[in-house]
């Protein structure tokens, strides 16, 4: 007889199960991914708060905002999926399919990428 890795029960059926139920299976599997999943869940609040604040400012496909109002609204300048550099040099920040620009004078062009 087998022992649950997660409350130590003795286990019934199958002879290759390692644990008496599916609470006990993710409880133990909660436990041993607790820290990774805190930091993934952690960027992907800061990835989700971005990309709403852009949508939020951005509703047409096409606008411009300031910094101030982007911070204003807890934009996070650090966290963004991934980067666009065009031709001409200039570099396009994204969160999924809506986008930033920096213009002069600390102004942001908001974009929405066609998917």
């Amino acid at each position: 007889m087998k022992n649950c890795l997660e409350c130590s029960e003795k286990i019934v059926g199958r002879e290759d199960k390692k644990f008496c139920s599916d609470g006990c299976r993710n409880a133990y599997n909660n436990k041993i991914n607790k820290d990774n999943n805190n930091f993934m869940r952690n960027i992907n609040n800061k990835l989700r708060k971005n990309y709403r604040i852009l949508l939020e400012l951005n509703p047409d496909g096409k606008s411009k905002t300031t910094r101030a109002k982007l911070l204003s609204k807890g934009f996070d300048f650090e966290f963004f999926t991934n980067m666009l550099k065009t031709k001409t040099g200039n570099t396009y920040y994204f969160l999924y399919d809506q986008g930033y620009l920096l213009l002069d004078n600390d102004f942001y062009m908001l974009v929405k990428k066609d998917i």
